[in-house]
């Protein structure tokens, strides 16, 4: 099989957020899935089978611990490589099957926008224990299923966070964005995002997140086409947009590091 790493959420190698594509020419076991992804240590390693003549293509990602049912980057770093190593014409759209439904992929210019469905959150108290781990006071808290979605006072608050990651682990359900105003006229929002629980300590650009981030600044700003940076130590850039039916549109550059074969 091939294995790609790609940057993505950026034009620059060694920002964004890197991940793993691996290439099947036949489907694999979940079991060596696991073993590649916690190999190489990226967030998420996305695993596609090769494109036959015709039909959807299927795609799964795993971080080092465990399968997610859901990516932003590393469908990004999965369409950019389908597109770039001509496995995909570069006029055509890709329509991935997964576990979050069928995600679309195409160029926008000189970006791959993803189609992908907006997430939702519901009202709920502020956590102690999570204020006190990220050493933060927020002014918003909501929260699903999956993640603690809050919003806090300043750019400069979000930049400095310093998360205690062993108590975070204990908060479920486990993950957690965190989102400010942007300082920088470039940006409209900016945010972080943390999965200790899932092995991801911080990630360096959540295109998933901003299925939350969007609708969320969206609404306060009166906007529907914005722009997020991720704060994270590499930063990444996704312009987003909504539309009518709860989706939105995450749009994104991407560069190749490295590409190898794995012999199983």
């Amino acid at each position: 099989m091939k294995l790609y790493h790609v940057d993505a959420f950026t034009d620059k190698l060694f920002t964004g957020n890197p991940a793993g594509v691996c290439i099947l020419d036949k489907d694999i076991p979940d079991e060596q899935k696991l073993h590649i992804a916690a190999e190489l240590k990226h967030s998420e390693t996305a695993f596609v089978l090769r494109p036959g003549n015709a039909g959807d293509i299927p795609l799964r990602w795993f971080t080092p611990e465990t399968e997610v049912p859901l990516c932003g980057h590393a469908t990004l770093s999965a369409a950019h490589i389908l597109f770039e190593k001509k496995y995909v014409r570069k006029d055509e759209t890709i329509r991935f099957t997964t576990k979050s439904g069928i995600l679309t992929a195409k160029y926008s210019g000189t970006q791959v926008e993803l189609d992908f469905p907006q997430l939702s959150v519901r009202p709920c108290a502020a956590n102690p224990d999570l204020n006190a781990a990220m050493g933060m006071t927020p002014l918003f808290t909501v929260k699903n299923e999956e993640l603690y979605f809050v919003e806090i006072a300043s750019a400069k608050e979000l930049r400095t966070l310093q998360p205690d990651f062993n108590a975070l682990k204990k908060i479920l359900p486990g993950e957690f964005i965190v989102t400010a105003a942007s300082d920088d006229p470039r940006f409209d929002f900016l945010s972080r995002f943390f999965g200790p629980a899932v092995g991801i300590p911080e990630d360096p650009v959540t295109g998933s997140a901003h299925c939350y981030l969007a609708p969320y600044w969206s609404a306060k700003l009166g906007k529907n086409t914005l722009t997020g940076f991720q704060v994270s130590a590499r930063g990444g850039v996704v312009e987003c947009e909504l539309t009518g039916n709860k989706r939105v549109k995450l749009r994104g550059r991407a560069v190749t590091f490295f590409e190898t074969d794995i012999v199983l």
